[in-house]
């Protein structure tokens, strides 16, 4: 697998707020999503030979769901041993306000 920077993930509004919707009926009492600041993503990016992210998720000991945010390679590789992200900002209780996404 490569990963260049330049591949197209775009998605219409229209398709997340179906699959969003779909992942709220699957789970009515789970977290919605999670948010990270500009700063770490950017931490993450910035390092050398970072082409993307990957994002796995995790599970606190205490049983709680989050991201886990890695850089990867032009090969796909993690950069595991550079910068990484968690201590996300779940939602609930760190909601947006209404939206296509979240309702």
């Amino acid at each position: 697998m490569t990963i260049t920077g330049n591949e197209d993930h775009n998605i219409t509004l229209a398709e997340a707020s179906e699959m969003t919707g779909n992942y709220r009926n699957a789970n009515p009492a789970g977290k919605l999503g999670f948010a990270f600041g500009k700063t770490a993503i950017q931490d993450i990016l910035n390092q050398p030979n970072c082409t993307g992210i990957r994002i796995y998720f995790g599970q606190t000991n205490a049983g709680e769901r989050n991201l886990i945010v890695t850089g990867v390679d032009v090969n796909g590789n993690d950069l595991y041993n550079g910068n990484l992200a968690e201590y996300c900002l779940p939602s609930p209780p760190d909601n947006s306000a209404v939206n296509p996404l979240n309702s």
